[in-house]
């Protein structure tokens, strides 16, 4: 027989524990509450960086809600418009055919190197000029698939369209140079010659010593350091960073005076500004993403070859290469020009004392650059 034990629990203790076991339970519900908010909130911030990473729609010239097309296109072979406008002597009499490669945040109106050419030495010389808007500048169409070596196709193309003939030459000036290496790599065939100036380096390209491309890669403004990290290290995270307001984002965008040399901030009053507010507009009037951001990406992202290992387009010096390159430039480093120099013996490098990244705005180099280019001629400034 079970024994019982009959116990009394006054009404104090039995309002005490029911005040226990409420507060237990009241306990574990904000848990999960708490829980559920915090989900909530997680994928709420998941949702929001997937939307501030994703780059808007370009507004592509002639499309209904994109800007008009107002100047000369040819259409590519994968359905893209390439525009450009043409300089010098007519092309059927020409006699040296070009095509100029503009740089960052720039447009085919921006052909530095008319800036200090004569009209004598074009017409002397016979020289004619073409500048395009690379893809996503001005009125070309943008290129979601572009690559390093898409840009050099474009040229090709632009070329035989023009019925430019078998051979052009090439120039490029700042971030337009990086496309005249693609040029060295992937058409050389189609090349009478090539000028690279001030061309903007990539860090991280394989041929550069690790100490060398790390001391230059350190003298850029802090800013610019982590905008060309994430360019190169989380490119689908370069829209984001350029437009966010936290932190400082690139100051080549911004047009920081930071960035110019004494001898630039002279150069800079010598830009005809007021032409230039005629069609500043058009330049990334199609989306900075298709222009400016990607233009990070690809420039500084992974290559598909190291332009140190290029070989020799002229073995047979039926054509030159020339790099020129300011020692005070600050947007693209003279140590690392100089290491390039080195390691490709056949290109003819011009160093100048003194010079910024704007030097071809300076008075006679228009004339110099393409007399070494054309003729040979190295003229001494």
């Amino acid at each position: 027989m079970a024994v019982g034990v009959n116990r009394k629990i006054s009404a104090a203790s039995a309002r005490a524990h029911t005040r226990k076991t409420q507060h237990k339970s009241s306990f574990q519900l904000s848990s999960g509450m708490f829980m559920k908010i915090s989900l909530v909130f997680f994928v709420g911030i998941l949702a929001w960086g997937y939307q501030a990473s994703r780059p808007p729609p370009p507004k592509t010239c002639g499309s209904p809600d994109g800007p008009p097309v107002t100047g000369s296109r040819i259409k590519l072979s994968d359905g893209r418009h390439l525009a450009y406008t043409e300089f010098g002597v007519p092309r059927d009499v020409a006699k040296y055919k070009i095509v100029f490669v503009h740089g960052f945040g720039s447009c085919k109106h921006d052909a530095v190197i008319l800036a200090t050419l004569s009209p004598d030495v074009i017409k002397h010389l016979g020289i004619y000029i073409v500048s395009f808007d690379r893809p996503g500048y001005g009125e070309s169409d943008p290129n979601p698939n572009r690559t390093v070596k898409s840009i050099a196709m474009d040229i090709e193309e632009l070329a035989d369209q023009l019925e430019l003939g078998p051979k052009i030459y090439v120039v490029g000036y700042s971030m337009g140079g990086q496309p005249i290496w693609s040029c060295l790599k992937y058409i050389p065939h189609r090349l009478a010659g090539a000028t690279l100036l001030a061309p903007v380096v990539n860090y991280w390209w394989s041929g550069f010593p690790s100490n060398l491309s790390r001391e230059a890669y350190y003298q850029q403004l802090t800013q610019d350091q982590w905008t060309l990290r994430v360019a190169h290290y989380l490119p689908w995270l370069t829209h984001w960073w350029n437009t966010q307001k936290w932190f400082p984002s690139s100051a080549v965008i911004a047009h920081s005076p930071l960035l110019l040399s004494p001898q630039d901030l002279e150069l800079v009053t010598k830009l005809d500004s007021t032409r230039r507010r005629t069609y500043e507009a058009q330049v990334t009037q199609q989306g900075e993403y298709e222009s400016l951001h990607r233009d990070l990406m690809i420039g500084f992202g992974t290559w598909e070859f190291d332009p140190m290992e290029l070989k020799n387009p002229f073995p047979n010096n039926e054509g030159s290469v020339h790099l020129w390159q300011g020692d005070e430039d600050r947007l693209a480093p003279v140590t690392l020009q100089r290491y390039i120099a080195q390691k490709l013996p056949w290109i003819q490098y011009h160093e100048l004392a003194g010079a910024g990244h704007l030097f071809p705005l300076a008075d006679g180099f228009g004339n110099a650059i393409m007399k070494a280019l054309l003729i040979g001629e190295d003229t001494i400034l």
